[in-house]
């Protein structure tokens, strides 16, 4: 099933539905996830880290916890 179907689908519901509480538990849905996340309150560094880091588990370069650990302790 491609997106359009689904939207249309879910439209239909929508306009079925004589429910307040289901109506507004969409709109709350729909605006909340409109919202921005976490990302855009983080620093140009604290991203640049979280992207290094992202980075390097993709490149399998990693240290189990095991190991870390008998490292650090």
């Amino acid at each position: 099933m491609n997106i359009q179907t689904e939207k249309l689908e879910i439209m239909k519901l929508i306009l079925e539905t004589n429910n307040p509480k289901i109506l507004k538990s969409i709109k709350s849905l729909v605006n909340t996830s409109a919202k921005p996340d976490f990302w855009g309150r983080l620093s140009q560094e604290q991203r640049d880290d979280i992207q290094e880091g992202i980075m390097d588990i993709e490149n399998g370069d990693v240290v189990g916890y095991n190991d870390f650990m008998k490292k650090y302790r």
